[in-house]
């Protein structure tokens, strides 16, 4: 049993040489929503950070998404290719975003960001960690339309026929992690945050976005394709798993440190 990839265009609409894909309108939407909902949760727990200074923040956590994506799968995914065509390092239209690369990049926007408006640094990390499973989901769903990085293959009745996977029975591996990294991660932030304790003592709720994160994904990575410019690593680890240990341990010690505080 399977399931046929369902007949969706990665291309919304075009006008003219401009075309609206699914990525980029998920994209787009889980940074508006994410805007809309840090901006309530600010004013309903006073947390002191004025509309003008959230939409500074909006402006380097957008930065460091599209930066540290783009330059986390040329170094950790281009397998060489981007060195010999140095071009396409800024052709983000072509596609190829790192998640780990985009949460580098926005930790170092949002180390600015804390510097710039004195403002503790692992405080500003809680409250942007809150919302970002809603980008992770939508962007995995946008994976899933475009018919990319799909699963390996396997003979579990859910399996799914991708035609670039070349129409074999494959799992959704998009769709394990939209609701592993995205849904579970939201709802386990959101009902810790509710604590005062998580609130008082800043880091916890990062270190528990790092943590889910990391053990959501080294688990898919077992039912993911390797991609196939780099294929698996030494005893059949990924590329993924691998650049989930740091996040893991960083993880781990966040929320040592916070919890003695």
């Amino acid at each position: 049993m399977y399931f046929d990839f369902p007949n969706v265009s990665p291309i919304i609409f075009s006008i003219g040489p401009f075309s609206l894909r699914w990525y980029a309108l998920a994209y787009l939407i889980g940074i508006v929503s994410a805007w809309i909902l840090t901006k309530r949760n600010i004013k309903k727990y006073n947390l002191g950070i004025s509309d003008e200074q959230l939409d500074d923040l909006v402006f380097y956590v957008t930065l460091g998404i599209i930066l540290g994506g783009r330059l986390g799968y040329v170094c950790c995914y281009g397998n060489g290719y981007f060195w010999e065509n140095p071009r396409e390092i800024i052709a983000l239209w072509h596609g190829g975003m790192s998640f780990h690369g985009g949460i580098i990049g926005v930790i170092i926007g949002l180390f600015l960001f804390a510097r710039k408006y004195q403002f503790p640094f692992l405080k500003i990390t809680d409250i942007v960690a809150l919302y970002v499973p809603i980008g992770i989901f939508l962007g995995r769903l946008a994976n899933f339309v475009n018919d990319e990085l799909w699963g390996r293959v396997t003979t579990v009745p859910w399996a799914v026929k991708f035609p670039e996977g070349g129409f074999l029975p494959r799992h959704p591996s998009q769709l394990y992690e939209a609701f592993l990294e995205g849904v579970l991660l939201f709802i386990i932030l959101n009902f810790l945050w509710k604590k005062s304790f998580v609130r008082q003592h800043h880091g916890i709720t990062s270190a528990v976005f790092l943590l889910v994160y990391a053990v959501s994904r080294i688990i898919v990575e077992f039912f993911r394709e390797p991609d196939v410019q780099i294929g698996f690593l030494f005893g059949g680890i990924t590329m993924g798993q691998i650049l989930s240990i740091p996040f893991l341990l960083l993880a781990l010690f966040i929320l040592h440190k916070s919890c003695k505080e």
